[in-house]
Formats: structure tokens, C-alpha cells, sequence
């Protein structure tokens, strides 16, 4: 199964030219030239910190990581795309043995936390890393126990064999 780790949902509407509204004082367009500026700098930042936080989930996944980083992106005023969302998927199948489980869900947790500011999917996605340990740690416990019962089981039988004194009180 796999699902995905994300970056924040950054919101920003995508600018086009039909939402300025013609104006006739130099300083109107000023203004709308110093606030598509600003928007500019935010998209380009956020796009900067969603490539860095998905770069992150990549770099700590190692062999949980299931695919490349996919974005989706906003068109800034300036006609350029920028990555705002983002999300790499993370496969959170369990492993063949209750040990491979334990490690395979310590690396999801390590992935999902590796950005500087995890969202809240990574968030969930930790806390799932963290009931699959357990339950890796459920079986593990399981198999000791069936083979801790298997030798009790063994003992005693091997024990009434051999020991004659067990053998007059069973009889």
C-alpha cells in the first residue's frame, strides 16, 4: 500500500491579467506592480520550501520512498509555474518478518519527519509508522512466546519420559 507525505497546502490564486483593473493614475499601476512583485517573492519562496521539504522525505526514505516528488503548481504574474503543494509516496506495506516490519516503520517515521517543518499529513503518517512498530513488536513477542510455550511443552514431555517419579503420579 502506499500513500503519500505532503507539504503544507500553500494557497495562492493563480494571478492572470483579467484581475487588475485598468486605471488611469500612474501610481494604481505602481501598486499593482509592487504587489505582483510581492507575489512573486512568496511564490518563489514557497516553491523553494516545498522542493526543500519534499527533498527531505526523499533523502531520509531511502527504500520506503516509492516514487519522485510530485507538485502542483501556481502561474505567478510573471507567466512562471510554482510549485506550492507537494507530496511523495511512501509504500507502508508491512515486511515479511516481524523485525523487517519494526525497521521498515522506523524508516517511514524517519521520512515523514525529516522536513524542518512537518505538515500534518506527515504528522498521520508518523503516527501510522508508529502503530505499524508496534505491531511489528506484537508478532515479534508472539513468535517468543510460541517458542518459549514450545519448549515448556517439549520439557515437560521430555521430563515425564525420563523421570520415573512423574511417571507414578500421572499414574
Amino acid at each position: 500500500m502506499d500513500i503519500r507525505i505532503s507539504s503544507s497546502q500553500y494557497q495562492y490564486s493563480s494571478y492572470t491579467s483579467n484581475q487588475e483593473k485598468p486605471s488611469t493614475e500612474s501610481s494604481s499601476s505602481e501598486k499593482s506592480s509592487s504587489s505582483a512583485q510581492a507575489l512573486i517573492s512568496k511564490l518563489e519562496a514557497t516553491d523553494t520550501k516545498v522542493r526543500a521539504h519534499e527533498a527531505a522525505h526523499i533523502a531520509a526514505g531511502g527504500g520506503v520512498v516509492s516514487g519522485g516528488a510530485n507538485f502542483s503548481y501556481t502561474k505567478g504574474p510573471d507567466g512562471k509555474m510554482y510549485a506550492t503543494t507537494g507530496e511523495v509516496p511512501i509504500d507502508t506495506s508491512e515486511g515479511k518478518t516481524p523485525e523487517e516490519t519494526i525497521q521498515k516503520a522506523r524508516q517511514i517515521a524517519a521520512a515523514a519527519m525529516a522536513p524542518s517543518d512537518p505538515s500534518p499529513q506527515d504528522y498521520r503518517v508518523a503516527a501510522s509508522a508508529a502503530v505499524m512498530e508496534m505491531r511489528g513488536h506484537l508478532e515479534e513477542n508472539k513468535k517468543i512466546q510460541e517458542t518459549i510455550n514450545g519448549q515448556k511443552a517439549y520439557g515437560s514431555v521430555a521430563l515425564s519420559e525420563t523421570d520415573p517419579s512423574s511417571a507414578e503420579a500421572s499414574s
